[in-house]
């Protein structure tokens, strides 16, 4: 996403998805990229071949627990997601995930999308719109601040565009 709204078709989870269906602990040591393949295979495993860039991941409470592998946020930014929506996450994953560039919106009322929905999401604005229901609902907006960052493709790049421009200055 880049602050203004995109869409994309939801691929539905539930509660509890953790880093270890998000990046297999036993392939690590594959490249980010064969590793991103695995995404989620354990409980849906035509995801990485079917998901498109743009699509979102919309899943239950506590999305992301368990470890601290950022590979978990890799991986789908990899496969070219646009966006976590869940009405909670692992604190680790969250900021894993803005640091990485991959927008991460706590929706409530996440549970109302349902797999194959075409979404249309705004994180500035905090306001998902469900084309295929009818339906808006409304998330937590992403700050501005966090936005910048996700914009500029993460904590790193936003660094570096920071850096250079205090540079020139």
């Amino acid at each position: 996403m880049t602050g203004t709204a995109q869409i994309g078709r939801a691929f539905v989870f539930g509660d509890n998805i953790d880093t270890d269906l998000l990046a297999p602990g036993h392939l690590m040591k594959l490249s980010a990229e064969d590793l991103a393949q695995h995404c989620l295979e354990a409980i849906a495993p035509d995801f990485a071949k079917s998901v498109q860039p743009g699509d979102f991941v919309v899943a239950g409470k506590n999305f992301g627990l368990g470890s601290s592998r950022e590979q978990a946020a890799v991986s789908l930014r990899l496969l070219g997601v646009g966006g976590v929506i869940a009405p909670s996450f692992a604190r680790i994953f969250y900021r894993n995930a803005l640091n990485l560039g991959l927008p991460a919106l706590f929706c409530e009322r996440a549970d109302k999308i349902v797999q194959g929905d075409l979404l249309m999401v705004d994180p500035v604005l905090g306001k998902i719109t469900n084309k295929t229901r009818g339906e808006t609902l409304v998330c937590k907006p992403i700050p501005d601040h966090l936005m910048a960052m996700v914009r500029a493709g993460g904590l790193i790049a936003h660094l570096k565009t920071n850096a250079a421009h205090r540079d020139r200055a």
